[in-house]
């Protein structure tokens, strides 16, 4: 129990939900068609939805990291870390991500396709904030809606697992011939680790 209440699970905790949101932040626009939109809503509709994006990503890497973290103290314990166990500890901690998240995540889309020229049909709210998307679709679907998608979401957990995975085997690499790594290295074997998780998992988010 020390170890999952522990200062070092929430250091990493806090570490990646900070980070989450500056890349998040850095890079939202990018993530959107930026002419079309541009052209047809304006400058500020490349930033519809910043807010509950970056909420939902601080919180999904918050719960990610820390749970992620916490299961490698308690089955570790210390000792050197086998490729096989940072797999299946990646892969637990986002189930549990999931599960708790994907509500957010549910009104993180619900808000960004608000406002938007072309609607869909199953959204046409108009929502004030993050509690209001909330309350407006409980009463409306039903809590059950704020659910929507969690089994199919449960198909990219593989992704962090494989993520983590491949930073801690490089990482390992790395001190066997360097004692510390600088920023830059954790940087570039981060940049790495998540170009081979995404490219050995993008199938899955396609679907």
């Amino acid at each position: 129990m020390a170890s999952v209440l522990s200062y070092e699970s929430l250091n990493h905790a806090v570490a990646g939900a900070v980070g989450s949101m500056t890349a998040e932040s850095v890079f939202f626009p990018g993530y959107k068609k930026k002419i079309q939109n541009y052209t047809h809503e304006g400058l500020l509709a490349l930033y519809r939805g910043c807010f509950p994006a970056i909420s939902s990503l601080c919180c999904s890497n918050f719960v990610y990291s820390y749970t992620f973290n916490s299961l490698k103290a308690v089955w570790v314990k210390g000792q050197r870390s086998t490729t096989g166990k940072d797999l299946v500890v990646g892969f637990v901690a986002g189930v549990v991500n999931t599960w708790l998240t994907t509500p957010l995540w549910v009104v993180n889309t619900r808000m960004k396709l608000q406002g938007a020229k072309f609607r869909t049909e199953d959204c046409t709210n108009n929502y004030k904030g993050i509690i209001d998307a909330f309350y407006q679709i409980i009463r409306d679907e039903g809590i059950l809606a704020c659910c929507n998608g969690t089994f199919s979401s449960l198909l990219l957990v593989f992704n962090p697992a494989i993520q983590f995975m491949f930073y801690e085997v490089f990482k390992w690499q790395l001190l066997k011939k360097w004692m510390k790594l600088s920023s830059l290295d954790v940087f570039i074997i981060g940049a790495v680790a998540t170009a081979i998780a995404s490219t050995g998992t993008y199938p899955m988010q396609t679907v």
